[in-house]
């Protein structure tokens, strides 16, 4: 019969602590609420900052792309006029490196 005070005892002194305590945990969740708010408001400017920041490395990814056709196409003219203008030179190395081996 002693276990059953005990169980009681604690019951009821948990019940007497419960209206003490639900000011506090209130205002805790308040804090936390609080808390809360201020991230989602700083989330929702770093998105749209990083929106902004995707656009423009999408134009400067047409940038880079232009300027790698350009210079492609730069090298490759000079690649072909340099070849057209010694024809021989390249037949030389290719006949030399088959004599070589």
């Amino acid at each position: 019969m002693a276990q059953p005070r005990t169980q009681s005892t604690a019951a009821s002194s948990r019940l007497s602590t419960l209206p003490s305590q639900k000011p506090r945990q209130l205002s805790h969740l308040h804090s936390q609420l609080a808390q809360l708010t201020a991230h989602v408001s700083d989330l929702e400017n770093l998105l749209r900052m990083t929106a902004v920041q995707a656009e423009s490395m999408r134009g400067l990814g047409g940038y880079a792309g232009a300027l790698f056709m350009a210079a492609s196409k730069v090298l490759g003219e000079e690649t072909i006029n340099g070849q057209s203008a010694n024809p021989t030179q390249g037949d030389v190395r290719h006949e030399g490196a088959t004599n070589g081996s």
